[in-house]
């Protein structure tokens, strides 16, 4: 026979700590607010987003120079650059026919950076 291991991931008690939740929904934000931070992460849940996010704390790029560093087209780089611009990750700036991209704010590199962090433990 196998040997028991218990369910330490399992909660068996049915006592509900009504203190610890009226203090924790007071804290929360509210459903808006989470929504919104949902569809941020779900931005990093891409590779080629985190990608691009990657090249862009080096230096703000073209879209033709960014579909050369990671061998893909132009029109899949626009693609996700248009979801990245939405979620107020990236920004741009045109000169002349140009248009450069770049990180939105320190936000965006702090994100990252901790993410990175998270990963390499």
């Amino acid at each position: 026979m196998g040997e028991y291991t218990p369910d330490f991931d399992r909660c068996d008690c049915s006592t509900i700590h009504e203190e610890v939740v009226a203090e924790v929904r007071k804290q929360m934000p509210d459903e808006e607010q989470l929504m919104v931070l949902a569809d941020l992460f779900k931005m990093f849940g891409d590779s080629t987003r985190v990608k691009i996010l990657s090249a862009l704390l080096n230096s703000e790029m073209c879209v033709c120079d960014i579909a050369v560093l990671l061998g893909m087209t132009k029109s899949a780089i626009s693609h996700q650059l248009r979801a990245l611009r939405q979620t107020k990750l990236v920004k741009y700036r045109r000169d002349g026919k140009v248009v450069y991209y770049s990180l939105d704010d320190e936000h965006v590199r702090t994100i990252f950076a901790q993410g990175l962090l998270h990963v390499s433990e």
